[in-house]
């Protein structure tokens, strides 16, 4: 058991307490962190004088040629040791003698793991920023093809007003933009440099660690050393960030899923991310968006057991801040790959354009637009939703819509009606005619898309 604590104690620790508190099996993740933080830091070291130009190089080169046989398979990551700091110190004294010994100098695990977990955090901060855009240049290109794909719209899953596809994929386009930014938000606000904090009070060393920031991109150091060790804010705001992404991409799924159904047949989901039955040879089922929709509760998991082991935590740090990786991990993991499967599922899915429109205009989509159409005529607004409720019953009876009714049959609901009726109750009308920022017209459409646009060139 390689341990880089032993002077203090005298008994060995029982295996069993040894392999509990181990984190070699999940931290090993970190190894390249971990060794780009030593690099800066042995950097440092050197340039404050604590160590000498000489042992600075042999500790870089021993750095080197560990991170080269790991990355070629000359070298497995084991549970040899107790975690991936030790796996590289020991292998690093095992190279170059004496000289590694000092690689630790002005440094505690405390800072180190700190360290190697806000990198980490960071690129995967980075990654999922990149994926987003992604996916919302996707939305983006279904926006600009579909801006007369009409189709209903909904609230409480019922047919409410008429729509195009382009304004519904917006609402998405919205959502996921808000993602983004919510990566940029956590990439500043967690983008500064625990190194140097110690244990937990700083250490006697001159370190510079303006300079240990510079050299790892960080927009500077911390500012207290206690903070710096038992932080994990950043975290927890990622953690809730991807839940957020989770929540969206599980409600356009659950769209999907309901498009996809044999009722609407709104959407037609490639073979490559649909699959069968083991029973029923008709069945294509939606599986991709069921399992993303389904994979959601497992990231609210993590960000709620994060916030569960920090709630009661006094500072600095304690052991229990090692729970912050395993569920962390899978998180960060699960998130990325719903977000790949569901922007290819999104990119190769085919849309069956009249059966929105029919859906639309079966639906009495435009019965807002009908009693609209009334107050035009100088029918006061409620009278006027009165008149329609009573037009819709009666359609309903009759099972046809407003606009396949005979002009005299409207009239005897309502003597305001004419021939124009028809027309101002049409799919294209009640859309084109919605021309406010964020409305579905197609000329207001085209300004927000614009927009969207120059959202999309942001990154972090």
């Amino acid at each position: 058991m390689a341990q880089l604590w032993g002077g203090r104690f005298q008994g060995e620790t029982d295996r069993k307490a040894y392999e509990f508190n181990a984190s070699i099996r999940f931290d090993k993740r970190l190894f390249h962190q971990d060794v780009r933080g030593s690099v800066a830091h042995v950097t440092m070291l050197a340039k404050q004088g604590i160590l000498s130009d000489q042992e600075k190089e042999r500790i870089l080169g021993g750095l080197d040629s560990i991170r080269e046989d790991v990355d070629e398979g000359r070298l497995e990551i084991d549970d040899t040791c107790e975690d991936i700091h030790s796996f590289v110190e020991m292998h690093l004294i095992s190279r170059i003698g004496d000289t590694g010994k000092k690689l630790h100098t002005g440094r505690s695990r405390n800072d180190q793991v700190a360290l190697d977990m806000r990198m980490y955090t960071r690129e995967r901060v980075e990654e999922t920023d990149f994926l987003l855009k992604e996916l919302l240049s996707v939305i983006l290109n279904t926006m600009e093809e579909n801006l007369d794909t009409f189709m209903p719209g909904f609230t409480h899953l019922q047919k409410a007003q008429p729509i195009t596809l382009a304004h519904h994929f917006g609402a998405y386009f919205e959502m996921f933009w808000r993602d983004r930014q919510r990566m940029r938000d956590i990439y500043e606000r967690m983008n500064y440099c625990p190194l140097g904090a110690g244990a937990l009070a700083g250490t006697t060393y001159p370190l510079d660690r303006e300079y240990t920031a510079e050299l790892l991109g960080f927009a500077g150091p911390t500012l207290n050393s206690m903070d710096s060790v038992s932080d994990r804010d950043y975290l927890i705001e990622f953690l809730s960030a991807l839940s957020m992404v989770m929540m969206h991409l599980s409600r356009f799924s659950e769209e999907i899923i309901i498009w996809n159904s044999n009722e609407y047949q709104f959407v037609e989901i490639d073979d490559a991310y649909s699959t069968g039955s083991s029973i029923m040879p008709q069945k294509k089922n939606p599986d991709i968006a069921e399992l993303v929709r389904g994979k959601t509760g497992r990231v609210y998991g993590a960000l709620v057991s994060l916030l569960t082991t920090m709630k009661g935590i006094p500072l600095a740090y304690n052991k229990d801040m090692q729970e912050d990786k395993e569920l962390a991990f899978d998180a960060m993991d699960t998130v990325r790959d719903c977000l790949v499967l569901f922007t290819e599922m999104l990119r190769t899915m085919k849309f069956q354009k009249e059966n929105m429109a029919l859906s639309a205009m079966n639906g009495f989509t435009n019965a807002t637009d009908a009693a609209d159409y009334l107050v035009g005529k100088g029918v006061p607004f409620r009278d006027a939703h009165g008149i329609i409720g009573r037009l819709v019953l009666y359609c309903v009876e009759k099972k046809t819509s407003i606009e396949n009714l005979a002009l005299e049959e409207l009239k005897e609901i309502s003597d305001r009606f004419e021939e124009d009726i028809y027309e101002a109750v049409s799919l294209k009308t009640c859309v084109e005619k919605r021309l406010t920022i964020g409305a579905p017209g197609a000329d207001a459409m085209k300004d927000v898309i614009e927009k969207y646009k120059s959202f999309l060139e942001e990154s972090i």
